[in-house]
């Protein structure tokens, strides 16, 4: 055991032996994440310029897109070994990558190129992160989740914050399409760096399923399997609910936050700037909060409070912003949502899946992660602006989006006590359906 493994056991309470993981994991995500969040302000800015109005319209899009690709993502994961899900998805990826990079050198003011960007980079981003998870789920069991994933999760926060200032000190440089080059080459690193975790589980088995023979096992089944294991588990369905309520408070946020940065900020670099900004704040919370928070509030009051504890803070933003409807009091509201979210619901939320079955990790998860999480998006984009040409206040919207966050953690605590009673079965010998049985009792 090396001194740095050591240290930083004892600094963040874990086991000596998971430091290597921990940092490897990390690692993985910081790549995934520097490289999406450069590209994340180019992204809204686009969306901007082509109307507020237009928003539902792209998130349409973006949902159809997700449709088409899950198949494809389906196909790769019952032909491919487990082990190499994510270097197939990340390849595909740094390839679609290095097409617009192309695209944007030759057209850099097309607007369909943009919008096609625009949808495309909201795809990349949930199934990539989805990938991600899939991994960590498939190999650290429960007990580990908790002690690692926080940690691991802040290699994202920090990605996530060296990422828009990146893209603010290359943009000028390498332009647009050279921030795509960049963020190819990141993508390609991180299958050497899911590799390298990969081989670290080899040396240490922990259970039958996470064995290296097993991993390299194609996972089999249907390509739309994702779809139809999900239909027939409750539990799983819990977390589809759960994810549709959550991506519904991000749009009617997100929209808002379109709306209120058009009106104050005309000019389109400004927009950038501001996009970039909320960024940097969101991610240096998160990264504190993974650091030093999450993993021991966990530990002593249970996953429910990961789970619970965002939302009710989403639904009184939502009431401070009905009665002050400024863009100060959006950019607080969504700076605490968005923090909240990376650092407590996204590790509460993929520790639900350390107790699911393996396939349901890689499948039914992407399908809950993309397709549940863009169709509530496009539904939810589409009942935002019916909101406005009805209500005309956006305190009306406001309130909608306070009674949404209610029922989102409402939703939460169900899920963090079926998920209990699940991992008490899981170790029952009677061998039972544990993700099917989860939310009957």
């Amino acid at each position: 055991m090396t001194t740095w493994q050591v240290r930083i056991a004892r600094v963040f309470g874990i086991a000596d032996h998971e430091a290597r993981p921990v940092m490897t994991g990390a690692l993985l995500f910081f790549m995934l994440f520097a490289g999406y969040f450069m590209l994340r302000p180019v992204r809204e800015t686009m969306g901007v310029a082509g109307g507020v109005d237009n928003l539902q319209w792209l998130f349409t899009g973006t949902f159809l897109a997700t449709l088409a690709a899950m198949p494809l993502f389906g196909w790769i994961a019952a032909k491919v070994p487990r082990r190499t899900i994510l270097p197939w998805t990340f390849g595909f990826f740094a390839l679609n990558l290095a097409l617009f990079a192309v695209c944007f050198h030759l057209q850099p003011d097309n607007l369909w190129i943009a919008r096609t960007f625009y949808i495309w980079l909201s795809v990349f981003n949930l199934i990539a992160i989805s990938v991600v998870w899939s991994v960590c789920v498939d190999l650290f069991p429960m007990a580990q989740a908790k002690r690692v994933f926080a940690l691991m999760a802040a290699g994202a926060s920090l990605g996530g914050l060296v990422g828009p200032l990146l893209g603010i000190a290359l943009v000028g440089v390498i332009g647009h399409a050279g921030l795509l080059w960049l963020a190819s080459i990141l993508l390609v690193a991180g299958i050497a760096v899911a590799r390298h975790l990969q081989r670290w589980r080899d040396a240490q088995p922990v259970r039958e399923e996470l064995t290296a023979d097993a991993r390299r096992r194609p996972l089999g089944g249907s390509p739309f399997a994702g779809f139809t294991t999900v239909l027939r588990s409750p539990f799983l369905l819990g977390i589809s609910l759960f994810v549709l309520l959550l991506a519904s408070v991000s749009t009617f946020l997100y929209f808002e936050q379109a709306r209120l940065v058009e009106l104050t900020f005309p000019d389109r670099a400004d927009q950038t700037r501001v996009f970039g900004t909320i960024d940097v704040v969101v991610q240096s919370l998160t990264i504190l909060s993974q650091l030093f928070i999450t993993g021991r509030l966990v530990q002593r009051l249970g996953l429910g409070v990961l789970l619970v504890a965002v939302p009710a803070v989403a639904m009184l933003g939502f009431v401070w912003l009905a009665l002050a409807p400024t863009f100060a009091v959006l950019a607080v509201v969504m700076v605490v949502r968005r923090a909240g979210e990376y650092a407590f619901v996204r590790p509460g939320r993929e520790m639900l899946f350390t107790v699911v079955p393996t396939e349901a990790k890689y499948k039914a998860k992407n399908f809950i992660d993309s397709v549940v999480y863009r169709g509530a998006d496009a539904v939810s984009g589409w009942a935002k602006a019916l909101v406005d040409i009805l209500a005309q206040q956006p305190a009306i919207a406001a309130l909608i989006g306070a009674a949404i966050a209610l029922a989102w953690g409402l939703t939460g605590a169900g899920l963090a006590r079926a998920q209990a009673r699940i991992a008490d079965r899981e170790s029952l010998p009677d061998g039972l359906d544990v993700a099917g049985e989860g939310l009957r009792r």
